[in-house]
């Protein structure tokens, strides 16, 4: 596929993600037994915010992820993939999916190597924003949120 048919299709995905997004809706967890952190975040920069909550069972398997937000589609559709991305997994596995999502908005928009990209499946469609140093803390809000939220359920140390 042509770089710019990929980019295209990457677009495309952000405006989806953003128009219909994933997870977004604030609320109690489903069950009482589960360990919910909550966060709000702010990009000063271009007003973007978030509120995100996780919920964590007691092995350490994120059980689902709420938010509510407003800015741009990159913040949102962010927080979108992020919701598919981490729902179901432990937390070892959303560390290692959060430090390639970081890795990739280092990249300036050359993008990570086939396996990495696999395993960030959507999230990959946020390549061509690492080009743009100003849109990086757009696309990295959600994380910052998801790692504050996660440290708040209690089940992980302040690091």
């Amino acid at each position: 596929m042509s770089t710019g048919s990929m980019e295209q299709l990457y677009q495309q995905v952000i405006l989806d993600h953003a128009k219909f997004p994933h997870g977004k809706g604030l609320g109690a967890a489903a069950d009482l037994h589960l360990h919910t952190g909550e966060s709000h975040q702010v990009n000063p920069t271009c007003g973007d915010e978030v509120t995100l909550q996780v919920d964590l069972d007691d092995t350490g398997v994120v059980r689902d992820v709420r938010w509510d937000g407003q800015g741009c589609s990159i913040s949102q559709a962010s927080v979108s993939v992020l919701h598919d991305l981490v729902v179901g997994n432990d937390l070892a596995t959303v560390d290692q999916l959060g430090g390639t999502f970081r890795a990739l908005m280092q990249t300036r928009g050359n993008g990570l190597d086939d396996e990495a990209e696999d395993a960030l499946g959507d999230a990959t469609a946020f390549t061509g924003v690492a080009k743009y140093p100003a849109r990086i803390k757009c696309a990295l809000l959600g994380w910052a949120a998801l790692t504050d939220a996660l440290i708040k359920t209690g089940a992980r140390e302040n690091s």
